[in-house]
């Protein structure tokens, strides 16, 4: 949900990563091949567990594979479990804290407001599974960040700055690209995917205006904790009126423990291993290695579901990951161009660089978010 802390752990274990290339002089030494083992299993994990998550659902609403287009409903299934599972974590076992400054007045203000563009986000996310490809829906992904960006410069959040904005025009090109090479467009789920981009990227401004400036971090587990019982509540009122009738028509259905159990199960893992990897790697790593799972998704959805993926297809999409690449550099040479500053004024407030490398974090995240929960 939203995703969350552990910036100041992020930065110190980036640090640790960066600094481990070896050299010809140097060997390396076994404190630092273990962090680099480790980190990088949690990498894979977070691949493995978000590229599941992704074919999970695309199987289970997909009309022609199990057919159970009710997006609402499994929506719901899976916000009620991970719901509980958060609960037993915070309140039972008392294994991750919660922040002190939360209160009444700011969850209402705040939390609720995000947790409804957050139910809407993976409402219309979910819907695009029943009408796009998993590869095709992976493309259009690719506009979070300059969904982002507009939304931030929107609400005086970002300032606008020509050359970045002409680095969104490049990617949001690229996306057009592949749109135009789609064999199964289909305007309706392009609408919902857009749809489904547009909220959870204000969600994500929204957080850093109304939780982050507040000195409010909120990690995976406590985003669910918070947000999934308001986006239950918000999600009921579409499902009595879109869903609930078509579910008690269709008598015959009897709830599959195993197939919503496993799928549930699978959301909340890559929560986890989400929580566990912000720790362990840097921004740029979680980047690198969501373009590394989209590319493993376009290629699955081509190879194994047989989805039709044209040379327009991954030229457009070749256009859009550039972009998103070299916005990703940017981000990344603008912390450290700060970091080197405040060192040499003899070391200032980190706040704006934990602020920063949140919003590298923001653009994965967005559509990390938007599969975990589906």
């Amino acid at each position: 949900m939203g995703k969350g802390g552990g910036s100041s752990s992020t930065q110190s274990s980036s640090t640790a990563i960066a600094t481990t290339t070896p050299s010809s002089s140097q060997p390396i030494s076994d404190g630092v091949l273990k962090k680099i083992i480790v980190a990088y299993t949690y990498v894979a994990i977070w691949i493995f567990l978000s590229f599941t998550v992704i074919v999970y659902n695309k199987y289970i609403l997909d009309k022609k594979l199990y057919n159970w287009p009710f997006p609402i409903s499994l929506t719901m299934i899976h916000m009620s479990f991970c719901a509980s599972l958060a609960f037993f974590l915070v309140r039972i076992l008392r294994l991750v804290d919660l922040p002190s400054a939360m209160s009444t007045s700011l969850y209402l203000s705040s939390v609720v407001p995000i947790g409804a563009l957050y139910s809407l986000s993976l409402w219309l996310s979910n819907s695009a599974y029943i009408y796009l490809s998993v590869s095709f829906i992976q493309m259009l992904k690719a506009l979070m960040p300059v969904a982002v960006y507009s939304i931030g410069v929107l609400l005086k959040k970002e300032s606008y700055q020509s050359n970045t904005m002409l680095n969104m025009l490049s990617i949001s090109l690229g996306v057009a690209v592949a749109a135009y090479g789609e064999a199964r467009f289909d305007t309706w789920g392009v609408t919902l995917q857009i749809g489904a981009v547009a909220f959870e990227a204000t969600r994500l401004v929204l957080i850093q205006i109304l939780l982050t400036s507040k000195g409010i971090s909120l990690n995976p587990i406590t985003s669910l904790y918070y947000v999934a019982p308001c986006c239950l509540v918000f999600l009921s009122v579409p499902w009595l009126v879109v869903e609930y009738p078509l579910l008690r028509e269709t008598s015959s259905f009897q709830f599959d423990w195993v197939i919503f159990g496993t799928n549930s199960l699978c959301a909340f893992a890559l929560n986890l291993a989400v929580f566990l990897l912000v720790g362990k790697t840097s921004a740029l790593t979680m980047n690198v290695a969501g373009v590394v799972k989209d590319w493993l998704l376009i290629a699955f959805s081509w190879s194994v579901i047989r989805d039709t993926v044209t040379p327009i297809n991954l030229f457009g999409y070749g256009l859009a990951f550039l972009g998103v690449a070299y916005y990703n550099h940017a981000k990344l040479q603008g912390l450290k161009a700060k970091e080197a500053q405040r060192k040499v004024e003899g070391g200032g407030a980190g706040g704006d660089d934990d602020e920063e490398k949140g919003r590298l974090l923001q653009d994965r995240d967005g559509d990390r978010r938007s599969e975990q929960q589906k």
